[in-house]
């Protein structure tokens, strides 16, 4: 069983979701961010949240992966500040909403100064609603903004047991893990990090605090980042202790820390039913047959996998 704490499937396919859960993905986490054009309006990004703890939460379900998601203003449109006033106001009402389990993914993307005053903003949110942060690194100037991400978090007064640091490297992981935060990783293919410079990292670092997710986006991505890089992992001579550590396991010690996110809600799960709608609205097409599983079904189904 695989969780992947960094899908953003609202880019993503029906087929995708059933590849994800074919490979064993069986619960993932949605972050707010930036959807490749800027937002100019308010209402739109009330739109975007409402997608997060609506449809996808029900477009997963229908294939039987358990839904998360993070709230936040992301950095690219902090800049905007009319429009990330706006987003400020209505963040408190998302972020208490079922299945919510971190402020994120949040951070520096230029390093301006209106990023870090809502990048601050938020990571007060999150401690006054005591929930896990999820940082979005700088893809340029990295290691800077890495360090500096960190020095504010612990200037706001956040421990960082309860902040992910994600998008790492080779240049960040180090300072990542001595400082005490979880350290995340986004298979990505060409940028970012492939899965075989994950292996020689696990190889160098093991599994403590160490987060594997696949950031699947509207760009070229893989949603299969998490299940492939466990895979080769294993075949690399990793362990299979410490390949549960990185792509299940911390991942649900962290942001089960919001009180959203437990593993019977994927060991017990619920039925699936594709006769169910949402909000009138169906994921079937062009008269396919609705899939229909008992829970106890699902759950034989789970014990002969493994």
């Amino acid at each position: 069983m695989f969780i992947d704490p960094h899908a953003h499937m609202v880019s993503r396919t029906t087929d995708d979701y059933e590849a994800m859960a074919a490979a064993g993905i069986v619960a993932l986490v949605e972050p707010a961010f930036w959807v490749g054009q800027p937002r100019t309006f308010v209402g739109t990004y009330v739109d975007y949240l409402s997608s997060l703890v609506g449809w996808e939460r029900f477009r997963a379900g229908q294939f039987g992966i358990r839904h998360y998601c993070t709230i936040g203003l992301n950095s690219k449109e902090a800049n905007n500040e009319a429009l990330a006033e706006g987003v400020m106001e209505w963040l408190p009402r998302f972020a208490l909403k079922e299945g919510v389990v971190a402020i994120g993914e949040i951070g520096y993307d230029e390093q301006t100064p209106l990023e870090d005053k809502y990048f601050r903003a938020q990571l007060a949110l999150a401690k006054q609603l005591e929930l896990p942060v999820m940082v979005h690194t700088p893809h340029r100037d990295k290691k800077r903004g890495t360090s500096r991400s960190m020095d504010v978090c612990e200037e706001m007064g956040l421990d960082p047991s309860w902040v992910v640091i994600d998008h790492n490297n080779e240049e960040t992981v180090r300072e990542t893990l001595d400082r005490g935060y979880w350290a995340g990783f986004s298979i990505y293919p060409s940028t970012k990090m492939g899965n075989a410079r994950m292996v020689e990292l696990l190889k160098q670092y093991g599994g403590n605090r160490i987060i594997v997710d696949s950031a699947c986006d509207w760009g070229i991505s893989d949603c299969l980042g998490v299940p492939k890089t466990a895979r080769l992992a294993l075949e690399s001579g990793i362990a299979e202790s410490v390949v549960r550590q990185v792509t299940y396991d911390n991942a649900l010690a962290v942001y089960g820390k919001s009180g959203q996110m437990h593993a019977a809600d994927w060991l017990d799960p619920a039925p699936i039913d594709q006769r169910t709608l949402f909000e009138g609205n169906s994921i079937l097409r062009g008269g396919r047959d609705p899939r229909v599983e008992a829970a106890a079904d699902r759950r034989r189904d789970r014990l002969l996998i493994e």
